[in-house]
């Protein structure tokens, strides 16, 4: 890739002079092994406690980022050579050599400056993201109608967040930023659902005085997410890593946040109550923890129902087909792959190929799911299109008007 780039600047270059010529090769190459060197030795790190930190995810973010913006460019370089290989052939047959005796044209100067231009796209949207697309927070709101609803929780509120992964995150301001939106949404219920870490409890302790700051009147649950079990990281022993799963339920309950491990709390207003539960991590190809029937024991078939469960795939494959009807599931995980485009009429995200549901609000039999993009970023340190998220959801008693 980098050898058949290497031609296109040459061309860009050709009326440049020699020294300036040699000067850009000189620094393409430069960046181009400079980066991969320094991938290839932070993968080797990044196999240790503490796992992958905020310079590692830099240094794969930026290789992304080139190797993208070298795609674009070799696309459009193609597309020029394309047009110089039938055109060389027809000479050739035609037995008609150009004047300098060659039988294929030179590439051309506007094919270089072309692929320039459009690689520019993928460089300067990928450094957006890195720079400031992952802590653009936005405040997604959804209100969901219920029959059967208690009439004191008509109007009730949820503030979700999900998928903190505290160990990515680089600029504490910008976090302090998204906390503040969050606890501004005054809520009735803050709820967190899963992945507080990407491996190691440590992560979240430079965060606990900011993320303890959000509370609300009905009290603060959690969940645990696929990365908060430490499973992609070597451990010295399975005793290591057991305590490390300790200290990170104990740094929930340090966040002032009440830790549902496959078990559920009645949420009682005016002598009416629904029911919250919470199961540890189930996720189709993930690690399956959570049981959903130990977590409902003791709740009546006629409680009204919502469900803390990280992985979407939960919801998917059992909740939606459960013999008890949950109203309500809030899932997060799938971080609708922090790229994507969302408008009225648009929605994708590569990530759609994986998921059912990855984002917002889903539907089956009256059973409602919703998917948070997501408050925080991991591996790729950018978002771009799917932004962070803060989700509101107010709980209405009847149908839509």
């Amino acid at each position: 890739m980098d050898w058949y780039i290497h031609q296109g600047i040459r061309t860009l270059l050709a009326d440049s002079d020699a020294k300036v010529r040699r000067a850009v090769l000189a620094v393409y190459w430069l960046i181009s092994v400079v980066t991969i060197m320094l991938l290839l030795v932070n993968t080797s790190k990044a196999s240790k406690p503490p796992g992958m930190t905020p310079y590692h995810q830099w240094v794969l973010s930026i290789f992304l980022t080139l190797l993208i913006t070298k795609v674009v460019f070799i696309v459009v370089l193609m597309f020029g050579d394309i047009y110089r290989l039938f055109a060389g052939l027809t000479n050739l047959v035609r037995k008609s050599p150009r004047a300098n005796g060659s039988y294929f044209p030179e590439r051309r100067k506007l094919i270089s400056q072309a692929a320039v231009v459009l690689a520019a796209v993928p460089f300067a949207s990928f450094f957006y993201a890195m720079l400031k697309g992952k802590y653009d927070y936005k405040v997604h709101r959804q209100t969901i109608y219920f029959d059967d609803l208690p009439e004191a929780f008509d109007g009730f509120t949820i503030t979700q967040l999900s998928d903190i992964h505290s160990g990515s995150f680089d600029n504490p301001e910008a976090v302090q930023r998204g906390i503040d939106l969050a606890k501004a949404q005054k809520s009735d219920l803050f709820v967190f659902t899963g992945d507080l870490v990407n491996n190691v409890a440590g992560e979240i302790v430079p965060y606990i005085n900011r993320f303890n700051q959000l509370k609300a009147p009905y009290g603060q649950y959690s969940i645990l997410g696929n990365h908060d079990y430490g499973d992609y990281i070597e451990w010295g022993s399975s005793e290591e890593k057991a305590a490390n799963l300790q200290k990170l339920k104990d740094h929930h309950k340090t966040l002032g946040y009440k830790l549902l491990l496959d078990e559920n709390i009645a949420l009682e207003k005016d002598g009416q109550k629904i029911v919250l539960i919470g199961v540890q991590n189930w996720g189709r190809d993930f690690i399956k923890v959570g049981n959903l029937d130990n977590a409902m024991q003791g709740v009546q078939p006629t409680d009204f129902k919502v469900l803390l469960s990280h992985d979407p795939t939960h919801w998917e494959e059992i909740v939606r087909y459960h013999p008890s009807l949950i109203h309500l599931t809030l899932s997060g995980h799938t971080h609708g792959a922090q790229f994507g485009v969302e408008t009225d009429k648009l929605r994708w995200s590569p990530v759609k190929s994986r998921y059912l549901d990855w984002a917002g609000l889903a539907e089956h039999h009256k059973r409602y799911l919703y998917v948070n993009r997501g408050f925080g970023f991991l591996a790729f340190s950018g978002r771009l299109g799917i932004w962070p998220e803060i989700t509101v959801i107010e709980l209405k008693k009847g149908n839509p008007s």
